[in-house]
């Protein structure tokens, strides 16, 4: 079995060479004793939750920079320090065993230089912390191109509110599969179980629990009564007006969540055709649909190139779930903070629109198409739909009549809040014949 610290270092490392921490946890956490998993997780999600403060804290202590090749020994340290300033281990485990790791690491000539900048921390946490007090990437722990645009986009209060909300650990939200239960019934089931929770408050399925639980902890999870998905996200087959007989579009479905809400919501659809661009994303949704009882048909395309996959039949609900930066949630994806980079958000706008036009041919005269991201950025949400309604005459906004979110120009903005959803926007687009 590999150490613990190790394997945080390693992944986070690699993070830092540009792969996503979503994509390399699970298969460290399998290398890991069984009883070090939830550590693993938690050094992993807090030390790139807070990368950008420890970043400053490490380069204030070390004298030369570490070397590009040195990754694993900088994440080592920035794992170290995490446990310092923000977990409940004894500082002289934390320090001791961080040490430790770094003969396992390989580099045993590093013990005297881990060792050294930790006790440092130790001593110094006090001084520390008040030297970068005016520094807003140290306070917020977030990179500077994404604090001024958040401020460019939104009012103080609100940018502020985004940025305390993304160092939060996210609630977990169930969704109750309407087809089997009724989501009373499933809070009783709860509560008889002896896990505390509360029905969400925009969701009409929806439930919050009170604290994170294994999905084997949850009754009839294997039964398909609950799925594990975020308040914010639920609300997209609210928004679809679903009516039996329907042929309704996810066109950007992996992996599943909405895709399977939708065919629990309207159990009498014509058909659910869910659309993603690669074969091996598209499994995870088999597996959901499968625990649920539900089917759908699943094709491998690029959904912008409808050639490829459309058989002419015209859709009466679309629901575009685009390709976004991921920044509404940051608090269930840390490393977006190390992996997004500011001119990634004029390319995804491009990416948006492309599809949003390319997706619009699919809907019948009548029909309505939600465009969803999990962004906070106009530039992705109210500005893709602006353009695209300057372009096409047939189109109109539908307005949404909601007690959730901030209601924009041409939908609703969502913002991650501590007990509540992630951050989300909603458009819903009507074709006029």
């Amino acid at each position: 079995m590999m150490n613990v610290r190790v394997a945080a270092a390693e992944v986070i490392a690699q993070v830092l060479r540009g792969r996503s921490l979503s994509a390399l946890l699970p298969k460290y956490s399998q290398r890991v004793d069984s009883n070090e998993q939830a550590l693993l997780k938690e050094l992993c999600f807090g030390t790139l939750r807070w990368y950008p403060q420890l970043q400053i804290i490490l380069n204030s202590l070390i004298k030369k920079p570490l070397k590009e090749k040195e990754r694993e020994l900088q994440a080592l340290l920035a794992c170290g320090i995490y446990q310092l300033l923000y977990m409940r281990i004894a500082e002289h485990a934390a320090i001791n065993e961080t040490v430790a790791a770094a003969t396992k690491l390989n580099r045993q000539w590093a013990k005297g230089l881990i060792n050294a900048v930790l006790r440092n921390v130790q001593r110094q946490q006090q001084q520390i912390l008040e030297q970068h007090r005016q520094d807003p990437v140290f306070q917020s722990a977030h990179p500077q191109w994404l604090i001024d645009r958040l401020k460019q986009s939104w009012p103080e209060a609100i940018a502020e509110q985004i940025l305390v909300a993304n160092n939060e650990h996210a609630p977990m939200a169930l969704r109750v599969n309407a087809r089997r239960c009724s989501r009373d019934d499933y809070l009783q089931q709860l509560a008889a179980a002896g896990i505390g929770a509360t029905a969400t408050a925009h969701s009409d399925c929806g439930i919050l629990l009170h604290s994170p639980r294994e999905v084997t902890d949850l009754p009839g999870f294997a039964e398909g009564l609950v799925s594990v998905q975020d308040e914010a996200a639920q609300l997209a087959a609210q928004l679809l007006n679903l009516k039996a007989g329907h042929l309704v579009l996810d066109a950007c479905c992996a992996p599943g969540g909405k895709s399977c809400h939708i065919l629990e919501a309207e159990p009498n659809l014509q058909s659910l055709v869910a659309v993603d661009l690669e074969q091996k994303r598209l499994f995870r949704c088999e597996e959901n649909l499968q625990r649920l009882g539900l089917e759908a048909q699943l094709i491998a395309a690029d959904v912008g190139d409808t050639e490829q996959w459309w058989d002419k039949n015209s859709f009466d609900r679309i629901l575009l779930d685009a390709p976004c930066s991921a920044t509404g949630v940051i608090r269930r994806h840390p490393d977006i903070k190390l992996l997004r980079k500011g001119t990634d958000i004029d390319k995804l706008a491009g990416i948006q629109a492309h599809l949003l036009n390319r997706v619009w041919k699919t809907l019948s005269n009548g029909g309505i198409l939600v465009y969803a991201t999990c962004s906070v950025f106009p530039q992705e949400n109210d500005q893709v739909v602006e353009q695209f309604l300057a372009k096409n005459n047939h189109a109109s906004v539908l307005p949404i009549e909601a007690n959730w979110g901030l209601a924009t120009d041409y939908g609703r903005q969502l913002f991650p809040s501590a007990n509540g959803g992630d951050g989300f926007y909603y458009s819903r687009l009507q074709k006029n014949s």
